[in-house]
């Protein structure tokens, strides 16, 4: 049909339709005058809302009405769905036209609106319009939640399409994001027992799988689906199937699906080359990652990520640094992926002023951090104790990730939060980590939650609260993971709770079936040792499957503790059999325990040792584990001239060391050097002006005892009170110096008289030169009696089962008087007494004990 047209036109538009249209006159004006024939294939070159609107406008007067369909189509192509909407809604419902009312709501899927989706949807039935076979996976697609998919699910059976393959495709994909791997499953097989699945069926349930977490299932689909020939892998299978196989750290089955792709010429795809190095990446398998990368004929920056990101996960930060050097060199975008990567290289190393110097420029880049890179600059921070910038990180979290308007945490929020409590807790602020955990609700709390705020308590805070919180975990019903079981661990070995330990043991080896995760087992032993039951650390180290140089050191730790230095030389020279090659930190647990077993010799051995056939240069910490050795053995001479020939200066531990000796063999002189080389590295530890004051006091020196308690008033040093506690019937009884608080007091103190008296009566003498006051000798005897371990001791053989071992811990160093008192005690009890200072353990037993003087 000719229409006349007299309105101004862009010679844009003109051109393109000059093949279409006959001149009838033209003017020296911008006016031209044409007649032009409409026609679909024109509303199709259409690339403006305004020439849409201007061919709406002469169809309408013409009355094309045939060209509704077009002009749709124009309006959507110039982003105006709302007009396109109108005139949809103007047209009788038929099957042919429905075409438009999915891209209407195909174009809102990949807009990221499913409200608008389903008020599509909504709008359509409501108008009569039937949906067909391509409109159902476009709402599945954007299907939010499980109800409202299973209510799709419905409606497609009623409308005749329940057993469409493109319909029961979508309908698997979406029960498999929606976490419903169940009803996926079920209509997958619904699919191959009608015998109409395809290679995107395949594809789903295998997806499915992996939004499930479920990998082995994912790969144990994909060699089915290559096993029976029933589909050709494309390029989309193998992207899925290749993180299932990086998830598992299956490298073989990863390898076959690297041979597949290559054969089949599906290399090429940068998706495939990109999941392929990802996979050898996450496998631990970098070089083969970076051959894969490097005949890459075309990356992108997911490529660069994924080599950057592999790196940095095997610890190779140097080589990461080196590819975002490359990356910056050659201008490619830096994405947050690349800067995460960085920072979590960092973080994990303990780095974190390098992470967070990586952040400013991250930030000075313009480029914004995700949730990923703020939980991993919380741990730098954690790291390094920077409260103040893990502060700085929590506002910007507050400012721009946190969601605190809604009820509940989502997943992003929780993953912050608990990034948060463990920074807290990490940087000591144990108080604020606690209230960001109660500010958390119960319902809402994961196992990382509670792993991170036990974990805080344990190793920096409170142990007591690390178990209770740990009890609170299970009757919440939280079942924990390999990481909260260790964090349990830790605060039982900290406290000496044997009995809590074993049943977390019990629980492990209940729940692991004999499998239990390396660094638990490892747990396990310390936790052991560090309760007096290093047997059973053994025992746990014999029935290990595998061993790292932490489990061979924790033993030899244990041993160490015990005294039994011979023990501890048998584990080392068992470690150098299988070929592990020891480091400063093995060296360091070998002399301490041949410092605490008197074994000088050995030791002076070992140290010569280190450095001339295993390349260990010694630090100040061995030199202060030789100073101990040589102190106790009473040779401080050589002590002193060990410490003269040091290569560098001698650290607070070391002169520590010096200054124990001097204490146990009373030699105020070196004593008095010791602590004035304390006081000049300002050195505010409590024990250094205690151990000069007991030397002072053992010298009958009361006016230098008063002077150094004045100098530790003036600045403010408070020493710690002695405190004894063990594990009773009835929990757990702590005692303090001259306590009188315990209900059961009066016979506590009733049995420690009726001791004291008997073992008297078999030669024990109170050595009043460790009652530290100037007052007489009658009143120091009465002082000793009231130590924290010996009223510990008395309320264990009162309430304990005959024979039961008592376990007790103090936390300084037992004092020369009670050592020699529970030694006689033991003589007249049928109870082993087994008590771990802050140095080691004593196990006393028929009038003897294991330290042999050297504690």
């Amino acid at each position: 049909m000719l229409v006349r047209c007299c309105f101004p036109l862009n010679r844009k538009v003109l051109l393109p339709l000059l093949t279409n249209t006959r001149l009838f006159s033209c003017s020296s004006t911008s006016t031209a005058t044409f007649t032009i024939k409409i026609t679909p294939s024109i509303l199709k070159q259409c690339n403006s809302l305004t020439h849409a609107k201007q061919w709406h406008q002469q169809s309408i007067v013409q009355g094309l009405l045939h060209l509704v369909t077009g002009l749709i189509g124009a309006y959507m192509a110039c982003n105006s769905s709302v007009t396109a909407i109108v005139l949809l809604e103007r047209l009788p419902p038929s099957p042919s036209s429905v075409f438009w009312w999915n891209q209407l709501i195909r174009r809102a899927v990949h807009l990221g609106i499913p409200r608008h989706v389903f008020a599509l949807f909504r709008r359509m039935k409501s108008l009569g319009w039937t949906p067909d076979h391509y409109t159902f996976p476009f709402l599945f697609k954007a299907c939010p939640f499980l109800s409202l998919g299973a209510s799709l699910h419905a409606t497609v059976a009623r409308s005749g399409f329940a057993s469409n393959v493109f319909v029961c495709n979508a309908l698997v994909s979406m029960y498999g994001k929606c976490g419903a791997i169940t009803h996926a499953q079920h209509m997958f097989d619904d699919l191959c027992h009608w015998g109409i699945q395809d290679l995107v069926s395949w594809n789903s349930i295998v997806s499915a799988y992996m939004w499930a977490s479920d990998a082995e299932t994912s790969l144990s689909l994909f060699r089915k689906m290559t096993r029976l020939d029933l589909v050709s892998p494309d390029v989309i299978s193998l992207v899925n199937i290749l993180p299932a196989c990086a998830s598992l750290a299956a490298s073989l089955h990863g390898r076959e699906v690297h041979g597949f792709a290559i054969r089949s010429w599906l290399m090429d795809d940068v998706f495939v080359g990109n999941a392929v190095v990802d996979m050898y990446a996450k496998c631990g398998e970098v070089e083969e990652a970076d051959k894969v990368f490097q005949r890459m004929v075309f990356k992108d920056v997911v490529s660069w990520n994924a080599m950057v990101n592999g790196y940095s996960q095997a610890g190779r930060l140097e080589h990461a640094l080196s590819l975002f050097e490359r990356m910056r060199e050659e201008d490619i975008e830096l994405d947050v992926v690349t800067w995460t990567a960085v920072i979590t290289g960092y973080a994990q190393r303990g780095q974190g002023c390098e992470a967070l110097d990586v952040f400013r420029q991250m930030c000075s880049c313009c480029s914004r951090p995700n949730v990923v890179t703020l939980v991993s600059l919380l741990s730098a921070c954690a790291s390094v104790g920077a409260l103040l910038h893990g502060k700085e990180t929590h506002c910007y979290a507050i400012k721009f990730i946190l969601s605190l308007d809604g009820p509940d945490p989502g997943d992003d929020d929780l993953k912050v939060i608990n990034g948060l409590i463990d920074m807290y807790a990490k940087c000591q602020s144990t108080e604020v980590a606690r209230k960001m955990f109660d500010s958390v609700s119960s319902k809402d709390r994961d196992v990382v939650t509670w792993t991170v705020m036990i974990g805080g308590y344990a190793q920096h805070g409170d142990a007591n609260h690390a178990i209770q919180l740990f009890s609170e975990m299970f009757c919440k019903s939280i079942k924990p993971n390999d990481f909260t079981l260790s964090c349990a661990l830790v605060a039982c070995a900290r406290l000496a709770a044997l009995r809590f330990g074993r049943q977390i043991h019990a629980y492990v080896l209940r729940n692991c079936c004999g499998s239990v995760m390396l660094f638990v087992a490892n747990c396990l032993i310390d936790m052991y040792s560090k309760c007096g039951d290093v047997d059973t650390a053994q025992i746990v180290f014999d029935n290990m499957p595998q061993r790292n140089a932490v489990s061979w050191t924790s033993l030899m730790t244990g041993y160490g503790m015990h005294g039994r230095g011979e023990d501890a030389v048998r584990v080392f020279y068992e470690m150098r059999k299988v070929s592990l090659v020891p480091d400063g930190i093995t060296f360091l647990v070998l002399l301490y325990a041949c410092s605490h077993s008197g074994m000088v010799d050995q030791g002076i051995d070992f140290f010569n040792r280190m450095r001339k056939e295993f390349g260990v240069d010694p630090r100040p910490e061995h030199y202060a584990c030789m100073v101990d050795l040589w102190g106790r053995a009473g040779r401080l001479g050589e002590a002193m001239k060990l410490i003269d020939e040091m290569p560098m200066e001698p650290t607070p531990v070391v002169w520590v060391a010096l200054l124990s000796a001097c204490r146990l063999h009373s030699n105020v002189e070196v004593g008095e050097l010791a602590a004035k080389r304390l006081l000049e590295l300002e050195s505010g530890n409590d024990g250094s002006y205690t151990l000069l004051s007991n030397i002072y006091a053992n010298a009958r020196r009361w006016k230098d005892v008063a002077k150094i308690r004045y100098m530790m008033k003036r600045t403010g040093i408070r020493k710690r009170p002695g405190c004894s506690w063990l594990q009773g019937r009835k929990g757990v009884a702590t005692f303090f110096v001259g306590d009188r608080s315990h209900p059961e007091s009066q016979k506590i103190y009733e049995t420690l008289a009726d001791l004291i008296q008997r073992i008297k009566a078999i030669g024990y003498v109170p050595q009043t030169s460790f009652a530290l006051h100037d007052v007489d000798d009658e009143e120091k005897g009465d002082l000793l009696f009231e130590h924290s371990e010996k009223l510990a001791l008395a309320y264990g053989i009162l309430t304990l089962p005959p024979a039961a071992p008592i376990r007790i811990t103090k936390n300084l160093r037992i004092c020369g008087d009670c050592h020699t008192a529970i030694t006689y005690i033991s003589k007249i009890v049928e109870h082993e007494i087994i008590l771990r200072d802050s140095s080691r353990f004593h196990h006393f037993k028929n009038g003897s004990c294991s330290c042999k003087g050297y504690w």
